[in-house]
């Protein structure tokens, strides 16, 4: 199915892209589980901006009582204190579950707020970027057509410290699959980067399990589902 402009009428007349956004992810986890080998599994997750999705975490609250456990050294006053944006996360994760649950795969597709301002794209390039180092493969999708920006091109100068590998001319949509990989004993990121444009079809992109192992993720498939159960076909 054609890609729809989502931020313009009559589309965002018919149907928030908060409603969508959520619904194309949903989508997109069952038509991974059906791909699936078995020892893996899909899951569709949400991350609020305000939510801060890491193993571990601690954080003080100013507005309530005093916490009973309070060790005696206390550290001096920060130099400074800076205001940190955390991305929202709309995303599919892939665990594999044999030998302990593993996170093997992810899809992110970009919010609003991801191209809010250059924090923000910072911040979910980070997140992307983290993904990648740590041997999880990825696709990231972006059809946010009311935000300037590009998500991906970040993402690499964050992997690379260079220009190789983004996508020129201004490309504000896209679809991007990564894969990390040990070569002779180098580490490499394969890219494969498609350009969208609205009325143009989604395309299939490659999602790296272990190994070798690939699927084939149709992203028109899962697309044009969301938009038959939201009623914009």
């Amino acid at each position: 199915m054609p890609l729809l402009d989502h931020f313009a009428p009559p589309v965002d007349e018919r149907i928030s892209w908060a409603a969508f956004h959520a619904n194309w992810a949903a989508r997109l986890a069952e038509h991974i589980t059906e791909l699936l080998p078995d020892g893996f599994t899909a899951e569709e997750t949400f991350y609020p901006s305000c939510e801060v999705a890491i193993d571990v975490a601690t954080y003080e609250d100013a507005g309530r009582a005093a916490d009973p456990l309070r060790s005696d050294w206390q550290p001096p006053e920060p130099d400074h204190a800076a205001e940190l944006a955390f991305p929202e996360s709309h995303e599919v994760k892939v665990y594999r579950a044999t030998g302990g649950r593993t996170l093997v795969a992810a899809i992110e597709l970009v919010s609003l707020s991801n191209k809010d301002w250059p924090a923000e794209r910072l911040a979910f390039a980070t997140k992307c970027a983290a993904y990648l180092f740590n041997g999880v493969s990825l696709i990231v999708v972006d059809v946010v057509t009311e935000r300037p920006g590009n998500i991906h091109n970040e993402i690499v100068r964050l992997m690379t410290g260079q220009a190789s590998g983004q996508i020129a001319g201004g490309v504000r949509l896209y679809a991007v699959a990564y894969r990390p990989v040990v070569r002779e004993k180098v580490v490499e990121l394969d890219v494969w980067a498609h350009p969208l444009t609205v009325g143009a079809l989604l395309p299939t992109l490659p999602l790296r399990l272990v190994g070798d192992y690939f699927l084939p993720v149709n992203l028109d498939e899962s697309y044009q589902e969301a938009c038959r159960r939201q009623r914009l076909v």
